[in-house]
């Protein structure tokens, strides 16, 4: 499942995936590739770990039991949710499992993700990784441009 090494571009949009299930990543990578991200995939644990520390990825999507047999055993979730924020703000993190509904926030939030999606709308994936992200930017909008004019001002 693991790509081989790949440059990322000052113009790229990179995408890390996170599945088990070989075909949710099939259709969940498709549809981001049609949004015109650099789609890579992990593996393992240890894969997600070692890639989300080398690239900043703008899109991030976990499949719920990825390398695990339940929501709870997701070593890779509890990494993230165990970051500083100041680690994976520059991503929009999706969780995709059977056991969420679709763009619950308060689901969301208690896995500390920006959205979760349920897989029984992986027909529709194109289009509600579009929403998660154009709402993670709305929300982020402000923060990102006073942190951009005090990146600024201190050069």
């Amino acid at each position: 499942m693991s790509d081989k090494f790949e440059f990322i571009g000052a113009g790229d949009k990179p995408a890390l995936l996170a599945f088990s299930t070989p075909e949710w990543l099939e259709t969940v990578k498709l549809g981001v590739e049609e949004l015109g991200y650099k789609v890579h995939t992990a593996a393992t644990h240890g894969d997600f770990v070692i890639r989300f520390s080398q690239v900043h990825y703008q899109l991030v999507i976990v499949e719920e039991r990825f390398a695990a047999n339940t929501l709870e055993e997701n070593l890779t979730l509890q990494a993230l949710q165990q970051m500083p924020m100041s680690q994976r703000r520059h991503a929009t993190v999706v969780l995709l499992g059977d056991s969420f509904q679709t763009f619950t926030p308060l689901q969301a939030f208690r896995q500390s993700v920006h959205a979760v999606i349920n897989t029984s709308e992986l027909f529709l994936i194109r289009q509600l990784v579009e929403k998660a992200v154009a709402d993670n930017d709305m929300f982020l909008h402000s923060f990102r441009e006073v942190q951009n004019r005090v990146l600024s001002s201190t050069r």
